[in-house]
């Protein structure tokens, strides 16, 4: 028994995030942790509650054991109600056989049925790796206001970077006349921020038709809203203000991680009425030897400091050894840096172990050839032995031994 919903969430969480490499060898991109105590899947399910959301699904599919884990009841985030709630959908075998999801509107076109659970007037259609805080039901009421079929996000980039976007062009009235994927000429920078409001009667329709078509490679972006806007639909685009960042690079992610420790970027995670939730383990505070020397980091229960952390964000577990230095960096649940290691520019994946002496990564303005510098990153489980030097930019996924001569 479910109870009608007005609304129904889909968040698209089965991406493998190969551009994040190592960090997404054994889970899935939205599982990945940040900002010390979170993962990002946590911030479309806090903005779903925050929004009066109460029925959300996460679709999975790649490494999926750790996020559907993670997200488990949905009790974190409020999300575990009797008739509505968060539930995990992977793909499953059907009359025709068992298939992987072929795309993002495949993905949610086999899922139709959890929808119909709830018989709701809009379907919110989410990205699982995006770092932002957004009120959907201010966007839900310029849709209805606008009596719009589907109202895509979007965010004013500049224009030197539009290229790297979908593109919507709108007349003045906010409607979209025109789709352009990555263009090398930009008409505008209305960059779409993957966040999508339909009308479920127009959405399922479109669905069946995508379904049906064989020609079909059954994506949002690139067969349903052009399908649509072909159709004369009402398609309108939806203006966010404020923090966004899609985190599906290296990069990416550690410039998100470290937006959080600069006080002149709007991200605050612990907001009165927009708060990011997250399950947390149960752990004691941390603890600050006395040769610690601690600088502008976020520093998260269960670490134990004995060294230098400057601008570095620490998460739960992590122990940093007398001596050792730890700089513009990223160190997740449980990882090591033993006595007298450096870390620097790097992300250091869960219970990975820096041994005595060891040198991870490098300052940019030391590195002379140009291309060579980047974000060094360390696997989940992965040690670097004593006194070894893992190089800037490198993506390590097996122990490193030898010493460098």
């Amino acid at each position: 028994m479910y109870q009608k919903q007005t609304t129904v969430a889909m968040i698209l969480a089965g991406g493998q995030g190969s551009r994040l490499g190592v960090l997404t060898r054994k889970l899935a991109k939205p599982a990945v942790p940040f900002g010390g105590k979170y993962r990002i899947i946590d911030f479309p399910l806090s903005n779903c509650v925050n929004s009066g959301i109460e029925a959300v699904g996460v679709l999975t599919q790649y490494q999926p054991l750790v996020l559907n884990e993670y997200v488990g009841n949905g009790q974190p985030w409020d999300l575990d109600g009797m008739y509505s709630g968060v539930t995990c959908l992977s793909p499953y075998q059907q009359m025709d056989g068992a298939h992987w999801y072929a795309g993002t509107a495949n993905a949610i076109y086999r899922n139709m049925n959890f929808i119909e659970r709830y018989d709701p007037e809009y379907v919110v259609v989410l990205s699982g790796d995006h770092i932002y805080k957004m009120d959907y039901a201010q966007m839900i009421s310029f849709h209805k206001k606008h009596h719009a079929d589907c109202t895509i996000a979007v965010i004013d980039v500049p224009l030197e970077e539009a290229s790297r976007f979908g593109i919507l062009n709108t007349n003045p009235d906010g409607s979209i006349y025109e789709f352009e994927e990555k263009p090398a000429h930009p008409k505008s920078t209305n960059a779409s921020m993957g966040i999508y409001v339909f009308n479920w009667s127009k959405l399922r329709k479109y669905l069946e038709e995508d379904a049906a078509d064989p020609n079909s490679s059954n994506d949002f972006g690139k067969d349903v809203l052009p399908a649509m806007l072909n159709a004369g639909e009402r398609m309108f685009a939806y203006p966010f203000e404020g923090y966004w960042k899609d985190v599906g690079t290296i990069d990416s992610l550690w410039e998100a991680n470290m937006d959080l420790l600069n006080p002149k970027v709007p991200l605050d995670l612990s907001g009165e009425t927009d708060k990011i939730y997250s399950r947390n383990p149960s752990m004691p505070p941390h603890y600050i030897g006395p040769n610690a020397n601690i600088q502008n980091s976020l520093v998260s229960d269960g670490c134990d400091v004995d060294g230098k952390i400057d601008f570095s964000v620490l998460f739960p577990g992590v122990t940093i050894g007398t001596g050792a230095t730890v700089t513009d960096s990223i160190l997740m649940p449980g990882a090591t840096v033993e006595d007298g290691a450096t870390v620097e520019y790097a992300i250091v994946s869960e219970n990975a172990v820096i041994k005595k002496n060891a040198h991870i990564g490098g300052r940019p303005e030391n590195i002379k050839e140009e291309g060579k510098w980047g974000v060094a990153v360390i696997g989940d489980g992965i040690t670097v032995g004593e006194g070894c030097v893992v190089e800037p930019k490198a993506m390590i996924d097996a122990d490193v031994t030898e010493v460098e001569k």
